[in-house]
């Protein structure tokens, strides 16, 4: 599924994100890419959905080579790999609905498939009841619910979560994580990008990162 060989992310003057990485993640795994801040853990995500590009190295997402993917390709990857961030990225003006049409909308998807996909993904995430609430009416728990339901709309094979339980507390990143794992146990690819040892034990693989390299990686062997 994920493939990555040898890549390094350079920024200048003389600043690594990654260095020398190599991993492989297989589909329907749910994995965890931790480290404390600095550690390369979030150039690592953004170069999976293609915001960064390698300066060395090769990667792979379902057999597709995307080390020097073309600007126009970016669209069609991302409908492959739902990607769900700490700060939520809502739209303030729209509804939650509205928040998730347009995600459909850009990618010129007809007006009868969105209101065919909207309420299948808000029933998803539990906010089948919420379609017409802005951002501001709803808790930082149901902002992420819908911010994971908008990373689902094209039914990607992959969910990059880059620090998704960053803003909310314990009790509503318990259930944060519940989602997630619902979404692993349904077939998706998870990747999951924390600094949270306790988030960071949802996943049945942990890869350690430490100055840009990987120090190890653990799999739950219960």
């Amino acid at each position: 599924m994920i493939r990555l060989k040898n890549v390094s992310k350079l920024y200048h003057p003389n600043i690594v994100g990654v260095d020398e990485v190599s991993l492989h993640i297989r589909p329907g795994e749910f994995v965890s890419i931790v480290g404390q801040s600095g550690t390369g853990k979030s150039t690592l995500a953004k170069l999976l959905f293609a915001e960064e590009r390698p300066s060395r190295g090769k990667i792979e997402i379902g057999g597709w080579d995307i080390t020097d993917i073309r600007d126009r390709d970016i669209p069609t990857l991302r409908r492959q790999i739902g990607v769900v961030f700490q700060d939520f990225k809502l739209l303030q003006k729209k509804t939650v609905y509205e928040n998730i049409a347009f995600a459909l909308q850009v990618a010129g998807v007809t007006p009868s498939r969105i209101r065919d996909v909207v309420p299948r993904v808000l029933s998803i995430v539990n906010l089948d009841e919420k379609l017409h609430r802005y951002p501001k009416q709803l808790s930082g728990g149901e902002q992420q619910r819908v911010a994971i339901a908008r990373a689902l709309v094209h039914s990607p094979k992959v969910l990059v979560a880059d620090e998704p339980t960053g803003n909310l507390d314990s009790a509503t990143s318990v259930q944060i994580m519940a989602l997630f794992q619902e979404l692993y146990e349904q077939g998706k690819t998870v990747i999951l990008v924390t600094h949270e040892p306790d988030i960071a034990d949802y996943a049945k693989a942990n890869i350690v990162l430490k100055d840009g390299r990987i120090l190890s990686i653990e799999e739950d062997r219960r």
